[in-house]
């Protein structure tokens, strides 16, 4: 598409591109500077939860309502009396990201209708952790695909 440029614009008579080479000239800084806050994270969550016996049905349907509120989940393993759930989570660092992590529970409880379980476990690693542990054979395997599965 070609444009018409108008007789009195500044840059009808510029140099084009590829023409005369021009000095780059430098824009001074301000007298502050910021730091860019850190980009978020991907951190490999696993939150394990425990408490008084329920019934399985209860806790898979509680578990299952989990994973649809919360699309983030990645997987869930499940018995009678306790759980865990493993997730990639997106946080600025580990203190947000465990943070997070140690509201899931509660904030969904009513909801999803949870089990009145406490937290018992939380751990909190980054990508990079995770993936070496994966690739020296440590560390805890996926034991079952995404999704909500019993012990």
């Amino acid at each position: 598409m070609l444009v018409e440029v108008p007789a009195d614009h500044p840059l009808r008579d510029a140099a084009p591109r590829g023409g005369e080479e021009r000095a780059l000239t430098s824009v001074p800084a301000g007298e502050t500077y910021e730091e860019l806050e850190e980009a978020p994270r991907l951190w490999h969550v696993t939150l394990s939860v425990s408490g008084a016996e329920a019934p399985l049905g209860e806790v898979r349907r509680a578990l299952e309502q989990l994973a649809h509120d919360t699309p983030f989940l990645m997987t869930s393993r499940y018995a009678g009396d306790h759980a865990e759930i493993r997730y990639w989570e997106e946080a600025r660092d580990l203190h947000d990201a465990a943070a997070v992590a140690l509201r899931l529970w509660g904030e969904h409880r009513r909801s999803a209708g949870l089990p009145p379980w406490e937290i018992v476990g939380l751990e909190v690693v980054d990508r990079v952790t995770y993936r070496q542990r994966m690739a020296e054979g440590y560390g805890p395997r996926p034991a079952t695909p995404v999704g909500v599965h019993p012990f």
